[in-house]
Parts: C-alpha cells; structure tokens; sequence
C-alpha cells in the first residue's frame, strides 16, 4: 500500500503534549496502537508538511 492506494480501513489519531515536553502522535487502528513522540521542532517541521499537502490536495481537487 502506497500513499495514492485507497483503503477503506480507519484509525483513529490523537495529537497532543507529553508531560515530558514532547509530541505525540498516537495511531490505535483495529489491532494496533502506535505511539510517536517528537521533539516540538520536529512536530513543526511534521506540520508545515501537512499544511503543504493539503494545499496541494485542494488545488488538485479543483
């Protein structure tokens, strides 16, 4: 599976702060549940990428 592969599979996402000053992404799909923390420059970084993405979707959904 691939960035343009449809799915009809669903997961739920969760974003915040950790209490050790980090962010997490948190993943919890049918079986599996990930925790990804990053250091808050990352998570900018991590950001401005999706804000670049989506973007670029909604000129391609015009």
């Amino acid at each position: 599976m691939g960035i343009n592969s449809e799915s009809d599979k669903s997961a739920n996402l969760q974003i915040g702060p950790t209490t050790m000053g980090m962010v997490r992404l948190y993943v919890e799909a049918e079986s599996a549940e990930i925790p990804m923390d990053f250091e808050p420059d990352e998570a900018e970084e991590i950001a401005a990428e999706i804000k670049a993405a989506a973007a670029q979707a909604r000129l391609m959904g015009k």
